[in-house]
C-alpha cells in the first residue's frame, strides 16, 4: 500500500525540484552563450580554418576609406603585351582570288596587321649522358677522368627536377602522391612517391647553410616578430615556430610550445631584439630587449566582448583607446602630449571595476594590467610595428600545407617543409624569384649539418 505524502513533503520535494531546474537553466544558458556569441577569426585569434562554413558577417576592424571598390583612378593595370622579337613568325597570305580563282602568288602582299599567341613548348625531359675516358701518356702514366660534381649514381635526377620538386611541394603545397603524378603526366618523369621524398630530403640538406644564415639574419635584426601554431606529425601534436622581420622568415618545428622551445631554437637569446608577439606567456620569459603586444589580436578579442556583452561600455572604450593610438601612429602625430593622453586613459580604464560575472572580460583586463608596459611601445619607437601580422602570415603556410596534405608523416617531413619554406619566404620578401633561388640551392653540393 502506497503511503500518502503530506503537504509538507510535497512542498519540500517541489522546492528541491525547482532548485535543480534553476541550476540546469544556469548551466544550459552558459553553454548556449558560446553559440550565441561564438568566437571566430573575426573577433578572436582563432584561425579562419576553424570558422563555420557560413560565417555570419561581423563588424570589420578596418574603417571605410570612402573609395569605390575595384581598381582606383591612376592604377596601372596589367595585360598581355606583344613582344618585339617573336620566336616564330608565320605569314598568312591569300594564294588565290576567292572571287574568280586567279593565282595571286606573284602579286605583292600588303601588310594589314598582326597578332601574337604566347604558348609553352612541349615539355620533354633532356637526358645528359656523362662518358668517362682515360688517356695513357707517352711516359706510361694512365690519366683517368672523373664524373662531374653531383653525378654520383648511374642514373639520377638533375638540378632542375630537384628544384621543381621542392618548389611544387613547398610553395604550391602539392602532396607527395599528386606531385609524383604531375611529374609523370606533365614532364614524362617516372618518379615514385619514395623518389619525391628522397629529392626533398636532399634539397633540405643542400638548403641547410641558407637556412642557418636566415636564422642568424633574424637574430641580428633590431625588431622581430614571433608566432607559433600546432601541427600534426603522424597523429602527434607538434608546434611550428616562426621568427621573422620584413626581410627574412625563419620557421622551425619543435615538440612543445613552451619556453624551452624558444631557448632551443634561438640558443643565443633575444637580449638584443625587440619582440613583437601575442600574449602567449613563454614569449615574456625570454630576455628580449623589449616587448610589443599585437594590437590586432586585442582588437579582435574586444570585438568578441562587444558582441557578447551588449550593455557594457568598457570594451568599446578600450577599443577606442587602441584605435586612437593606431591613428596617431598612422598620421605621424605621436607627440608627447598625445601619447601621455593615451597612456593616462588606458591606465584609468584597466583599473576600473568590472562585473565579476563577465569572467572572460575580467581575465582580459587582468592581462592588460600585467602587460601594460608592452602595449604602446610602437608609439615611442617608429621601428616597432603595432601588430604581429607578419608572423601570422609566416606561420599560416604551415596550416595551408597541412590542410591540403592531411598531415606530416614524420619529423623529417615537417623539418623539410620548415627549411625550404624559410628560404622561399625570405626570397619573396626580398623581391626574388623563389623558384630561381631554389634552383641555385639545387646546384650546391650537399652540405653537412
Amino acid at each position: 500500500m502506497t503511503r500518502q505524502l503530506s503537504l509538507e513533503d510535497k512542498i519540500d520535494a517541489l522546492l528541491k525540484r525547482v532548485d535543480y531546474l534553476e541550476h540546469e537553466v544556469v548551466r544550459l544558458t552558459g553553454r548556449l552563450a558560446k553559440y550565441e556569441n561564438p568566437k571566430n577569426s573575426k573577433n578572436s585569434s582563432k584561425p579562419p580554418s576553424s570558422d563555420f562554413p557560413k560565417l555570419p558577417k561581423t563588424q570589420s576592424l578596418r574603417e571605410s576609406s570612402g573609395k569605390k571598390p575595384g581598381g582606383q583612378i591612376g592604377h596601372e593595370g596589367t595585360t598581355l603585351r606583344m613582344v618585339a622579337n617573336p620566336d616564330i613568325i608565320e605569314t598568312h597570305c591569300p594564294s588565290f582570288c576567292t572571287c574568280c580563282g586567279e593565282d595571286l602568288s606573284t602579286i605583292p602582299a600588303i601588310f594589314v596587321g598582326k597578332r601574337q599567341v604566347i604558348d609553352t613548348p612541349p615539355i620533354i625531359p633532356v637526358v645528359t649522358e656523362h662518358q668517362l675516358f682515360n688517356k695513357c701518356c707517352k711516359c706510361g702514366h694512365l690519366n683517368q677522368s672523373s664524373f662531374p660534381v653531383g653525378v654520383n649514381t648511374p642514373v639520377s635526377y638533375g638540378e632542375n627536377v630537384q628544384a621543381l620538386t621542392a618548389y611544387l611541394s613547398t610553395r604550391q603545397y602539392l602532396p607527395v602522391k599528386r606531385l609524383a603524378e604531375l611529374l609523370s603526366n606533365l614532364f614524362g618523369l617516372s618518379v615514385s612517391t619514395g623518389g619525391v621524398g628522397y629529392i626533398l630530403t636532399k634539397m633540405k640538406t643542400k638548403a641547410y647553410v641558407a637556412y642557418e644564415s636566415i636564422r642568424q639574419n633574424v637574430l641580428k635584426n633590431k625588431v622581430i616578430g614571433a608566432d607559433e601554431t600546432g601541427i600534426s606529425i603522424n597523429g602527434k601534436n607538434h608546434w611550428a615556430w616562426a621568427f621573422q622581420h620584413n626581410k627574412a622568415t625563419f620557421i622551425s618545428v619543435h615538440k612543445n610550445r613552451g619556453f624551452n622551445a624558444i631557448k632551443e631554437i634561438m640558443p643565443e637569446g633575444l637580449q638584443n631584439n625587440i619582440l613583437v608577439t601575442d600574449c602567449w606567456s613563454p614569449y615574456f620569459k625570454t630576455d628580449a630587449a623589449m616587448h610589443q603586444l599585437c594590437t590586432a589580436h586585442l582588437l579582435r578579442e574586444l570585438t568578441h566582448f562587444e558582441e557578447k556583452y551588449l550593455n557594457d561600455t568598457w570594451t568599446s572604450r578600450m577599443s577606442h583607446i587602441l584605435t586612437k593610438a593606431l591613428d596617431l601612429r598612422r598620421d605621424n602625430k605621436e607627440t608627447k602630449d598625445n601619447v601621455e593622453e593615451i597612456l593616462s586613459s588606458f591606465s584609468e580604464l584597466i583599473i576600473e571595476p568590472l562585473n565579476k560575472d563577465m569572467k572572460d572580460m575580467v581575465a582580459f583586463q587582468k592581462r592588460m594590467v600585467k602587460y601594460s608596459d608592452h602595449l604602446f611601445n610602437f608609439l615611442l619607437n617608429k621601428d616597432i610595428p603595432s601588430d604581429n601580422n607578419g608572423s601570422e602570415r609566416a606561420i599560416r603556410n604551415f596550416k595551408v600545407k597541412q590542410k591540403i596534405s592531411g598531415f606530416f608523416k614524420s619529423d623529417e617531413g615537417a623539418n623539410i617543409y620548415a627549411t625550404i619554406r624559410s628560404v622561399i619566404d625570405t626570397a619573396i620578401k626580398n623581391d626574388q624569384n623563389p623558384f630561381e633561388i631554389i634552383r641555385l640551392i639545387a646546384q650546391c653540393e650537399v652540405a653537412t649539418e
